[in-house]
């Protein structure tokens, strides 16, 4: 289980990164794309093409976080977003479900 402070946003990325990139190629996603700053503090979470791995980067003061999952079987249930939205704001318990592989936009 994750446990960040409850002050902390958690934003989607709603279109599918390289996930190869690593902490600073990440950031560099957040700045454009998310239309975000990347030491904000906040938790930012990308996807891959195949949906069955997610990054999630987070700023805690003195350096960066990743946190990776890879899914054997199975997809992440990704939300439905409008055309052109760039991110998503989810609460902590939406990001739990998205990890366990629950789709909770139903």
């Amino acid at each position: 289980m994750l446990n960040f402070p409850p002050a902390v946003r958690i934003w989607l990325g709603t279109a599918p990164v390289d996930l190869r990139r690593s902490f600073d190629g990440l950031a560099e996603e957040v700045r454009p794309h998310l239309h975000n700053d990347p030491l904000s503090g906040h938790i930012f979470v990308f996807r891959n093409k195949r949906d069955d791995r997610v990054k999630l980067l987070y700023w805690d003061e003195d350096g960066y976080i990743i946190v990776y999952k890879r899914l054997e079987e199975g997809v992440f249930r990704w939300p439905a977003t409008a055309a052109g939205q760039p991110s998503v704001a989810l609460r902590a318990a939406e990001l739990a479900m998205l990890l366990d592989g629950i789709d909770w936009s139903k």
